[in-house]
């Protein structure tokens, strides 16, 4: 599976014409998907993997744009989603009767999910809870006071800011500066021949509004910054079952889950309310301590 030659995503610019090259390949009848996908499975037929996995190329890419709120380059996105299509083909078993587009967005999601996590986990905020819960509120604080989401602060916004949050000045910019320059990296031209065209631009997205992009930001951010050290205590199956079933907008039934570990229905409803019950004591103890800390005098 690794000899696959795939289109070369590009670390920098060039997106639109990754797209263009993707959307080339055509998309597989139902029983030419199952006879390549037994070729796989029974002989290792790297040329019938080449077929499954470049005829979903162009779902990685709307899956990823699903994702481009978070602040990351839309390439590092779409590559890692690519690693997930191909974890899903090399897994992918045509006797179970789905097809591949449906087993492998979990892959895929998953991917980018846990790459964003990563991601975020490398951020240096300090140890502060309030500094953490900014970086993922910034922007709908900054909508709610009407202060422009495309400029550096002010001495008189961050004065503002600071003043409705538990964070310094100092820590206002900082935060603010360092989701600013992630943004750049959507925001940029996709060449130097089409300067009037982003990353964003070049697909459309079934996302929500921006307004409702703001709000989800906010709690899924903050969310996820709270649930993070909880999740680092499970299993890693119960983790993943709790985050597909829990924590997206779309959650995974339990028949794909099922097919993905190979698992009844009834074994990953177990697991997932073994997991969900050690998750809210988890949760429930970090909250608290957060409180705590929030609480206590300076």
């Amino acid at each position: 599976m690794s000899n696959i030659a795939l289109p070369a995503v590009p670390v920098e610019g060039g997106l639109s014409r990754y797209f263009r090259e993707v959307w080339r390949f055509p998309i597989l009848a139902k029983e030419e998907e199952q006879a390549l996908a037994i070729a796989w499975r029974d002989h290792e037929d790297v040329d019938a993997a080449h077929k499954l996995v470049t005829s979903h190329l162009r779902l990685v890419c709307k899956i990823a744009m699903g994702y481009k709120g978070y602040g990351l380059p839309m390439a590092d996105l779409v590559s890692e989603g690519n690693i997930g299509l191909m974890k899903a083909v090399k897994k992918f078993d045509p006797d179970k009767g789905f097809r591949l587009s449906t087993y492998a967005m979990w892959w895929i999601k998953a991917a980018i999910t846990e790459y964003i996590l990563k991601s975020w986990s490398l951020v240096k905020l300090g140890t502060v809870a309030s500094q953490k819960k900014l970086f993922f509120s910034l922007r709908g604080i900054k909508s709610r006071l009407g202060i422009s989401d495309m400029s550096e602060l002010s001495d008189i916004d961050a004065r503002l800011i600071a003043d409705n949050t538990n964070v310094s000045e100092a820590d206002v910019k900082q935060i603010n500066s360092r989701l600013s320059s992630r943004d750049m990296s959507l925001n940029a031209p996709v060449s130097q021949e089409d300067e009037s065209t982003t990353f964003q631009d070049t697909l459309a997205s079934d996302g929500p509004s921006p307004e409702a992009a703001y709000a989800e930001t906010e709690e899924f951010g903050y969310r996820h910054q709270i649930l993070q050290r909880a999740l680092e205590e499970l299993p890693e199956r119960e983790r993943e079952i709790i985050i597909e079933r829990r924590l997206k907008d779309d959650p995974a039934t339990l028949e794909e889950l099922g097919a993905v570990y190979g698992i009844s229905r009834e074994r990953v409803r177990q697991l997932e309310a073994r997991a969900f019950a050690k998750i809210e004591k988890l949760v429930r103890a970090a909250v608290d301590s957060d409180m705590d800390g929030a609480l206590a005098p300076a």
